[in-house]
Parts: C-alpha cells; sequence; structure tokens
C-alpha cells in the first residue's frame, strides 16, 4: 500500500482564497491611506501656491451658480462624486473658502446620478425593463434636484448649512482649529507628502507646488477608483444581500440599508447601479427603491469625511467643515423632502413622467442624459462667464 499522504484540495482553495481576501483587504486599507494622503497633497500645494489667495484663484466660481455648475460638469465627466468631493476636501485644506466649496458639493451630489441613468440606459431596447429602469435611475436625478432648489436658496441668504458644519467641526476639532495633538494622521502622511514634494521640485522647481496638486489629484483618482473595484469584489454579494432584505421592508429600513451599503462600497453610483436592474425586471417597485437611493446620498459622504482627516494645521478645521456640509445637506434633504408628504411624492411623479415619455421615443433618454449633465452646464458656466 502506498503511503504516499493525500492533499485535501479543497483545504487548499479556502486558504488560497482567505489569502488572496486578506491580501485584498490590506489593499483597501493601503488605498485608503493613499486617499487621506492625496487629499493632504492637494491641500499643501494649493496653499503654497495661492500663499494665502485662494479665495481670489477661485473669484470665478464665487457666484454659487456657477460653483453649482462646476460641481455637476466635474462629477458627470469623472463619474465620482467621491473624487469630486475629495478634491474639494483639500482645496478647502489649502484655503478655498467653504461658503464657495458649498455649491460645488452640491453640484457633485448631481452629476453622480449620471452613472445609474447610464446603467438604465443599457435596457433601452426593451421598453417596459427601459421604463421601470429609467424612473429608478432618475427619481434620484429629481430627488438631488429639489435638495438644490430647496436647500441652496437657503444658504445663499442665511448660510444655515455653513453654520451647522462650523458648529460640528468645531465639535470634533476645537475653536482654536488646532489639531496638532489631535490627529493622528499628520504623522504617518507628513513624511511621505514630504518625498512628494521633494519628488516635484526636482521634477521641475518652478512648478513644484502645482506638481504636488496633479500628483494628488491623480493619486485620488487612482485610490478611489482601485478601492471602489476591490470593495465590490469583497463586499457586493454582502450588499446584494442587505438590498434584498430591506428593499420593501419600510422607508426607514430602505434609507438605513442604502447607507450601509453605499459605506461598504465607498460609491453611491455602485449603490444606485445595483438597483436599476432590479426594478427593470419589476422585482422591486420605484417605491421601495426610492428610499435606498436616499440612504445612498448619506453614505457617500464617507469618502469627504475620511479626506478631511488628512488635513493639518488652521485649515483642518474647514476642511472638516465643508465634509459635514456635505453629511449634513444630505440628511436634512431627506428629512425635509422624504419627511413631508406632498414633497416626496414629487420626485416619483418626475421620474415616472419622464420614463413615460422617454419609453416612448428613446432620442429623449439620450438628449436629457446628454443636455441635463453636459450640455446645460456647458451653456450655463460660459454664459455667466460672459455676465460677470
Amino acid at each position: 500500500m502506498s503511503n504516499t499522504p493525500t492533499v485535501n484540495n479543497n483545504s487548499l482553495e479556502e486558504d488560497t482564497s482567505g489569502a488572496t481576501k486578506a491580501m485584498q483587504w490590506f489593499g483597501v486599507f493601503f488605498l485608503i491611506y493613499l486617499l487621506i494622503m492625496a487629499v493632504g497633497m492637494i491641500g499643501t500645494g494649493f496653499k503654497a501656491q495661492t500663499a494665502g489667495r485662494a479665495g481670489e484663484l477661485f473669484e470665478f466660481a464665487t457666484n454659487p451658480f456657477t460653483g453649482l455648475l462646476i460641481g455637476i460638469l466635474g462629477t458627470s465627466l469623472i463619474q465620482s462624486s467621491s473624487t469630486v468631493t475629495s478634491i474639494i476636501v483639500g482645496l478647502v485644506a489649502g484655503g478655498l473658502p467653504v461658503e464657495t466649496a458649498i455649491p460645488m458639493v452640491m453640484g457633485a451630489n448631481m452629476g453622480t446620478t449620471i452613472t445609474n441613468t447610464i446603467v438604465a440606459m443599457g435596457h433601452i431596447n426593451k421598453k417596459k425593463t427601459f421604463r421601470r429602469a429609467f424612473a429608478a435611475a432618475t427619481v434620484h436625478d429629481f430627488f438631488n434636484l429639489m435638495a438644490v432648489l430647496i436647500f441652496l436658496p437657503i444658504e445663499i441668504m442665511f448660510g444655515v448649512l455653513e453654520k451647522i458644519g462650523g458648529m460640528m467641526a468645531g465639535l470634533f476639532i476645537g475653536v482654536d482649529a488646532s489639531v496638532k495633538d489631535a490627529n493622528f494622521i499628520k504623522p504617518i502622511t507628513k513624511p511621505v507628502i514630504g518625498v512628494f514634494q521633494d519628488l516635484s521640485a526636482i521634477i521641475y522647481a518652478p512648478f513644484a507646488n502645482i506638481i504636488l496638486i496633479i500628483l494628488g489629484v491623480l493619486l485620488i483618482f487612482v485610490s478611489i477608483t482601485v478601492v471602489g473595484k476591490l470593495l465590490r469584489r469583497l463586499l457586493v454579494g454582502t450588499a446584494k444581500e442587505i438590498m434584498h432584505k430591506a428593499i420593501g421592508r419600510g422607508p426607514l429600513s430602505g434609507i438605513a440599508s442604502g447607507t450601509i451599503v453605499t459605506v461598504l462600497v465607498q460609491s453611491s453610483s455602485t449603490t444606485t447601479s445595483l438597483m436599476v436592474p432590479l426594478a427593470g425586471t419589476g422585482k422591486f417597485r420605484l417605491k421601495q427603491i426610492y428610499p435606498f437611493t436616499l440612504g445612498a446620498n448619506i453614505g457617500t459622504t464617507i469618502t469627504g469625511l475620511l479626506a478631511a482627516t488628512a488635513a493639518t494645521g488652521a485649515n483642518a478645521i474647514f476642511a472638516l467643515q465643508i465634509a459635514l456640509v456635505h453629511l449634513s445637506f444630505n440628511i436634512l434633504a431627506v428629512v425635509v423632502i422624504f419627511g413631508i408628504p406632498f414633497l416626496r411624492h414629487i420626485p416619483l411623479a418626475g421620474a415616472n413622467r419622464l420614463a413615460k415619455i422617454s419609453a416612448d421615443n428613446k432620442l429623449i433618454a439620450l438628449g436629457y442624459v446628454l443636455g441635463v449633465y453636459f450640455g446645460i452646464p456647458f451653456l450655463l458656466i460660459w454664459v455667466f462667464g460672459l455676465i460677470g
């Protein structure tokens, strides 16, 4: 008889799978570190480049409507509100006024809905499926549009979100805006940021700060894109399970699960895009999916909050403030719009109407995507530029 030991292939596969998952989780944490460091690079480079004159540099965006349109257009082009808000947090850390940044963040909220709308376009050849999918995608659009229509005028007149964000940031950081003793991120990011500063100077010293900002933006792109892919591999199964269990169990359950799933996968676009095919098949009704999209709005703010931990010095409180403004805006929008029955039904009615028209005439759907996300913002930015 042979004494050759037998090998348990299932055990080997489990070990390999476990090691792969461990490496993927290590990659996730490393990429989050890169994200935080990249935001710090943008803040450092922007602060040094503007020498305290960041407000002057962004005078073109002091018109809140221009800032809003920049947020919409930037997010539509990049297809990631997380990337745009992280860049905005970095700019605020470098001296961009919070007042100027708030409409940009609101615009990013609107622009992020393009991804699930494009996903819905994939069903365009099946009329009934497309109608249901397009309604599920655009209910997010109508809700975010209503949020801006309500809160942007209030913000312009009274600065409510800026005050709420400032008060909350003060609780975390302190009124002296000093985080030297409290910020544990600085010791692990500052040395690496210093290396990139030196590298930028070696590349081309006169534009070292601009190169540092560009490198920071590129790192944000890479880190958010790759971490999203890794988290989708690791957690999309879990996310789908949470979604299937929660949708249809009531609005509070839908909002909570939408928030949790988006925090897990670090992308509201992914969360809402997961729902579009389910809506298309008719598995879930629009009213059941609607609260889930609102939770996705809240969950997506986690990236900006993570990015704010990179800020140090006097502007740290402002970086945290804009991240908390984003969170406050999305929570208040849910409370006000979803909490008032009359307002709650407007996005549903708008999405259903647009989906019906678009299902009958596919060119309207295409015109909607190209016009709302690209054409109108480009045109209005140009008009505002001519005016002022």
